[in-house]
């Protein structure tokens, strides 16, 4: 079937020979324009693309080429995801990168393709629909995609998670926008909630459901941080950026490297996501950004008073309405290669899909994103990579508001710095919010749904209904630095609080450990503390502090607890054992309390901070938080605590029945495709995180991959130096531009991190000539 699709599309003339490949020059002719795409793919070291096109057709054209590529196979299972076809393909007891099992994956994938909710917002007009610019982007790279699946036959294809498999085929636009779309509702979603969705089935499952919503505050590893460090900061007046986003080396949330140029219109050098064709992170000549998770509400669950009798009606100001039921056909392949067809409903309210949780007779709840009419954020970002400086960069995000679930932080060549949560957050003053607020057995906030009074309202200025405007979003403007690690917006910078912000907005002042440890990070640079050399930063002293690989828990922490464990040398554990901590206890006192790969004591600490999470209390706990000290509290373990003796013990025990030795380094138990890693939790104040199993990486890139959980952490690092005379950037893809474990670029960039060191970007067409093993592709189609 799939090669029959190619033969096709070879016939209507779509694809063209590949010109001859030159090693020669990064050469900037791009021909005669005789219609059609034409790009140059110029690749150098570690595999980057420097795509060259005289039109935005003819970028996603290279763009989508060079991808496939690298990680066909990858975006081939996403395009499976996005049409509901993983039960078909790959069995009903699998799950897909989003951990989301494949039956309930292929319910709500059909379901939001029977309701056409993609194609509508496709029809829309500029800003809400495409722009002409990015639908051409967008087909371009479909079109780029489809030929090297062409060119290269499937059979054929260098990576052998889909070498020769039926679910392997020619994509079309359709499949990206659904990606897209599916990124943009990453952060309001429950997909399994909304798949297993029965009316009426969740009285006796109540207790036992997961919270249907959940905040980036529960998951602290999967994030990033972001710096931008202003003209006041650096010591040479220069704008600084760092960019460190948090996120999981297998799947669709790896990032891609790139830089795409189209010449007197855009050049722009960074990553973005598998599957969608433009960069989410990056810099031009003068504007750098990045993104970090956002930790706003963009969900909000609500309660339906359901009418009597009928569990599919509810009340709204009295008035009964009905649930939209969609019932779609889930194809199923037995283990002997049969198929079958299952149905499976899913329900749809006013106020957003209706959850299997809490469904009974009398009430279910539903829950409504603030982005699901959001396909608007490609638009968004091209104009961001278009833009030279903050005022343009403001400017895209008014025009489009298209960020889905992430702050802001970016400078430019002026040593100015900026952060923004302009992302689609719904419109809940604090005073509705409090008086909507209905009891709930779940901690996530509960409004109630049977008053058109809770609905979200609306700002002016806001670009679609129920969602904060432009004007209401928090900003900070700075010259000395902005950061965020994940916590919300009040302490963005320490001097300068952003207060007064809805509580949707996460307006909390008190931050976790790892955003503690990045401001004081920043504080230290600035007054040459660090022993990184004279006060303020540079592009090596940014770098440097990015792998200083610094733990906020040991450096306030570590001394009371080999004060605890020298107090008391045997400890009973929690089932009784009676441990000798004496040797766990001279690891901790030798400990440098960092986390390179080669540290002994990171991952004893680990275990301990893992289990005095786990106590009845936080009495252990001497000093707690302090507003006026908000860096360096809560901090403190007491040693004559209960508590905190017994998850010494239990940490050691733990350690022991997994194998690990006390005294083991942390590159001993975390690494990608053999490679020793640095880096640890955030949970325990990490600023570089990173968490692996002793055998991540073993079955490639893709998802599952082999090893105990899915590594993740620091994944595409930038480092960017605004000058007068144009950015310097170094880079690294931590773990490579391919998924495929056959291919060079696989560890290439792992390695490079383990050494921790660095690459340095080809920007301009001069570095990009100069690159060694330089190669040249061109397309045309």
């Amino acid at each position: 079937m799939a090669s029959s699709a190619l033969a096709l599309g070879l016939a209507a003339g779509l694809l063209t020979a590949l010109a001859p490949a030159s090693a020669q020059a990064a050469d900037t002719d791009l021909g005669a324009d005789r219609g059609g795409w034409t790009a140059k793919v110029r690749r150098t070291e570690y595999g980057v693309p420097h795509v060259l096109a005289r039109d935005f057709g003819g970028l996603g054209y290279g763009y989508g080429y060079a991808f496939a590529q690298d990680n066909l196979c990858e975006l081939a299972d996403q395009v499976v995801t996005m049409r509901g076809e993983r039960s078909r393909w790959f069995g009903p007891d699998g799950e897909s990168s989003d951990r989301i099992a494949n039956p309930d994956s292929d319910a709500y994938q059909l379901a939001l393709l029977r309701a056409g909710t993609v194609r509508r917002l496709l029809a829309e007009p500029a800003p809400l629909g495409p722009t002409g610019e990015v639908r051409q982007l967008v087909d371009g790279y479909v079109a780029g995609y489809n030929r090297y699946l062409h060119d290269t036959g499937v059979d054929r294809l260098p990576d052998p998670s889909c070498r020769g498999k039926g679910w392997v085929g020619p994509i079309n636009a359709d499949d990206l926008w659904n990606i897209l779309y599916d990124v943009n509702t990453l952060a309001g979603t429950a997909k399994t909630l909304v798949a297993n969705a029965v009316p009426g089935a969740g009285a006796t499952s109540l207790a036992a459901a997961p919270p249907p919503v959940r905040r980036a505050a529960d998951t602290p590893d999967l994030g990033s941080n972001g710096w931008a460090i202003g003209r006041d900061a650096t010591r040479n007046g220069n704008g600084l950026l760092l960019a460190n986003p948090h996120l999981p080396w297998v799947g669709s949330q790896r990032f891609y490297q790139a830089q795409l140029t189209i010449p007197g219109v855009l050049d722009v050098a960074g990553a973005g996501l598998y599957g969608i064709p433009f960069l989410q992170i990056g810099h031009t000549d003068g504007l750098a950004w990045t993104h970090t998770s956002s930790y706003s509400d963009h969900a909000t669950l609500y309660r339906l008073s359901l009418a009597p009798g009928d569990p599919t009606s509810y009340l709204v100001d009295g008035t009964v309405e009905r649930m939209t039921a969609t019932t779609v056909p889930v194809t199923v392949r037995a283990a002997d290669g049969t198929l079958s067809t299952v149905e499976r409903t899913v329900y749809r309210s006013r106020q957003g899909y209706v959850l299997a949780a809490g469904w009974t007779g009398e009430q279910a709840y539903a829950l409504r994103d603030a982005n699901a009419d959001n396909l608007r954020s490609l638009n968004e970002w091209v104009a961001m990579g278009r833009s030279q400086n903050l005022d343009q960069l403001r400017q895209a995000q008014r025009t489009y508001q298209g960020a889905p679930w992430v702050y802001t932080t970016a400078v430019d060549t002026s040593g100015t710095v900026y952060f923004t949560d302009s992302a689609a957050v719904p419109h809940l003053p604090d005073a509705q919010l409090t008086r909507c607020l209905v009891p709930s057995p779940w901690e996530a906030g509960v409004l109630d749904g049977s008053t058109t009074a809770c609905d979200p309202g609306t700002d002016p200025d806001a670009r679609v209904p129920g969602i904060f405007g432009p004007a209401n979003h928090p900003a900070l403007t700075r010259t000395d630095y902005v950061a965020n690690s994940n916590n919300g917006p009040y302490l963005t910078n320490a001097d300068a609080p952003i207060a007064g912000l809805p509580i949707v907005y996460n307006a909390a002042q008190q931050l976790a450990t790892r955003p503690q440890l990045g401001l004081r990070m920043i504080a230290d640079r600035r007054a040459g503390t660090d022993g990184l050399g004279a006060p303020g930063f540079t592009l090596a002293t940014l770098q440097a502090t990015m792998f200083g690989n610094r733990v906020q828990s040991a450096e306030l922490d570590r001394d009371d607890a080999v004060a605890l464990c020298r107090a008391h040398p045997a400890i009973t554990a929690s089932d009784g054992t009676r441990v000798d901590v004496r040797a766990a206890c001279d690891v901790l006192a030798a400990w440098d309390t960092r986390a390179d790969a080669a540290s002994r004591g990171t991952v004893l600490w680990q275990a301990y901070q893992r289990a005095l999470a786990g106590t009845r209390s936080r009495a252990w706990q001497t000093v707690p938080y302090d507003p006026a000290r908000p860096l360096t509290t809560p901090r403190g373990i007491a040693a004559d605590n209960a508590d905190a003796q017994r998850a010494f013990a239990d940490a050691v025990l733990r350690l022991a029945a997994t194998g690990v030795p006390v005294n083991a380094a942390i590159g001993d138990v975390q690494r990608w495709a053999g490679i020793p890693l640095h880096g640890c939790t955030g949970e325990i104040g990490c600023f570089n995180v990173l968490t692996a199993g002793p055998d991540s990486g073993a079955g490639g890139g893709t998802y599952p991959a082999a090893g105990a959980g899915a590594p993740h952490g620091s994944s595409f690092l930038m480092a960017t130096e605004l000058t007068r005379q144009g950015p310097r950037t170094r880079t690294l893809l931590t773990y490579g531009q391919s998924a495929d474990p056959t291919s060079p670029h696989f560890t290439d960039q792992t390695r490079r991190y383990a050494a921790e060191q660095w690459v340095t970007e080809r920007f301009t067409e001069t570095e990009i000539g100069s690159a060694p093993g330089l190669t040249v592709t061109t397309l045309r189609r």
